[in-house]
Order: structure tokens, then sequence, then C-alpha cells
């Protein structure tokens, strides 16, 4: 496999047309992002924390009293609500998905079958009839993913209460095992929703199709994994990197300020972090899009390389003889 070709390739391809990245954008919905750190405030004693601004302390009283007064059906009713919003955006956040992740496939087969001109309306309206398909793969593959890790996580847990941590040190070895073979399952997954789209398989089928050409291939998919992987470990922490400048005003201002007054200058570094924030978020997702659709680019070229038998030279045939005139 011509790894150079392919890696430039998709470069080439998602610098020429950039209405891939809005595909990328679309496709990365709901991945990556940041995980938020909680504050611990103690309210147990009766004087309150000088630390947390007075705004912060009513914010928490407020509450508890909220909690402390409402009731067991009032309190159902908010789960049932929380987890209902959270399926719906779960569901939206997976269309998304799907559409973005069949718009970067056609459209880096187009252009590589020839076609010197991408429009999102005609991307969009091509995936459609795949739309249903890749949903139902992806779906099916994460539903079986959780059951994966619950059946495997819940026995491991309890061998490790059971044991004291014991039997928990016992199973590290599986653990380990169980990573790489997450890893290779998400090329398969990967190779499958290509497969579905360029070779109109359904769902069984392209897992099957995908899970084929990947054993076909063990090596090739294992170094360009490891190539996009590292790849896209880097790239993601440097796009992450202006976030420790944007927190940096709040936490000098944390040290400089007095604790024991309404601190305005901690106030006025939480502002300029804010500022910074809702002015990096658009360049990040922009950025985060086009190395989605790098990603995905680079996968669907390999997999029209390694899917496809070599061609066979076909003889050229005489050409006819002219009629008399």
């Amino acid at each position: 496999m011509d790894f150079s070709y392919i890696l430039s390739r998709a470069g080439k391809i998602i610098w020429k047309y950039k209405v891939l990245w809005l595909f990328g954008i679309l496709a990365s919905c709901g991945q990556g992002g940041g995980g938020g750190g909680g504050a611990n405030f103690n309210t147990a004693g009766s004087t309150p924390n000088p630390q947390i601004p007075p705004g912060m302390r009513r914010f928490v009283f407020n509450m508890q009293r909220f909690i402390e007064n409402i009731e067991a059906w009032q309190l159902a009713a908010i789960i049932i609500g929380i987890f209902i919003l959270f399926g719906a955006l779960m569901l939206l956040t997976l269309a998304l998905q799907t559409i973005g992740r069949v718009g970067l496939i056609q459209g880096t087969a187009l252009v590589e079958a020839g076609e010197t001109q991408l429009t999102f309306g005609e991307l969009f309206e091509s995936g459609k009839p795949y739309f249903w398909r890749i949903l139902g793969l992806n779906l099916l593959i994460g539903l079986a993913a959780f059951a994966a890790v619950m059946l495997t996580i819940v026995p491991m847990a309890f061998i490790g209460v059971v044991t004291a941590g014991i039997g928990f040190l016992c199973l590290l070895p599986l653990i380990c095992l169980l990573v790489p073979a997450f890893w290779a399952a998400r090329i398969v997954i990967e190779q499958a929703n290509i497969a579905l789209v360029l070779e109109e398989h359904n769902i069984l089928e392209a897992i099957q199709r995908g899970w084929e050409v990947f054993r076909q291939n063990l090596g090739n998919y294992i170094a360009m994994g490891l190539i996009l992987g590292i790849g896209s470990a880097v790239v993601g922490v440097i796009l992450a990197l202006p976030f420790l400048l944007i927190v940096l005003p709040v936490v000098i201002s944390a040290f400089l300020g007095n604790p024991g007054s309404n601190d305005f200058l901690f106030g006025g570094g939480l502002a300029i972090a804010a500022l910074c924030f809702l002015v990096y978020l658009p360049v990040l997702i922009v950025l985060r899009g086009a190395l989605r659709a790098y990603i995905q680019a680079a996968w669907t070229l390999t997999f029209q390389q390694l899917a496809q038998p070599p061609y066979e030279e076909i003889e050229a045939a005489p050409p006819p003889e002219l009629l008399p005139a």
C-alpha cells in the first residue's frame, strides 16, 4: 500500500474541496470535547466560605432548598425528562455524525473518480439513500459495544470487590489485551461504513466486508491506524493548547485577588477567559472539522486501495478496418 500517496492525497483533497470541512464538522459532533471539572463546596458549617463568590453561595443554597422541598413524583419527572432530553440529543448527534460521515466518504470517492466540483447540496442529496443504513450500522455497533463493556466491567468490578482487589490485579493482563481489541474493532467499523457506501451493502454485509478487508490487510491497517491515531492525537493536543492560555488569566487573578473581598480582579479574569473562549470556539470547531475530514478521507482512500483487486491489463482490441470509400 502506498502510504505516502494516501496521506498526501487526503490532504490535497480536503484543502481543495473545503466543503468537506462542513461534513467534517458534522461528523465530529459529540466527539472529543473537553471534560469539565467540578468544584467541591463545603456548606456544612454555619459560616460561609469566603473564597466562594456570594452569587455562587446563593445558588448552592437555593439548590439545597429546592432539593429538600421537592416531592418524589416531581423528582421522578425531572429524572425522566433528563433521560428523554439526553436520548434526543444523542439521536440528533448520531444523525449529524451520519450525514457528515456519508458526505466525506462520497466526496472523497467522487474526487478520486475524477469529479472536479463538490457542493454541499449535491453530497447531501446523494447521501440520503445511505443515511438509515449508516445510522442503523453505528447504532447497532454502539449498543453492542455498550453491552460488551458492561459485560466486561461489571464482572471485573464484582471480582475486585469480592477478592479485595487481588482478583482485579490478576485481570489486568486481560484489560491490556482489550485495549488493542477495541482499537482494531474501531478500524473494522470504519471500513464497514465505507464499504456500505461505496459497495452498496446492507448492514450485515458491510460489517462482514469491513472485517474481510481488515483481516486480509492486517499489517497495512495497523500501520495506517497508528499513523492516523498518533497524528490526530498530536494535532488534538495542539488544538487544546489555547485553552491553557484562556484559563491563565483566571488562575493569575485567583492568586492575586483578595479572597475576603468582592473580588473584582477575579471577575475580570473570568470575563477575559470567557471572551477568549467564545472567540476561539468557532476556530476550534472548524479545525476539528478539517481534521475529521482528513482522517475520513485517508480511511476512504485506504479502503479503495486495499479492497479493490489489482486491475488486470486488458489487451487493446485492434482498430477496425477502414471501410472502402
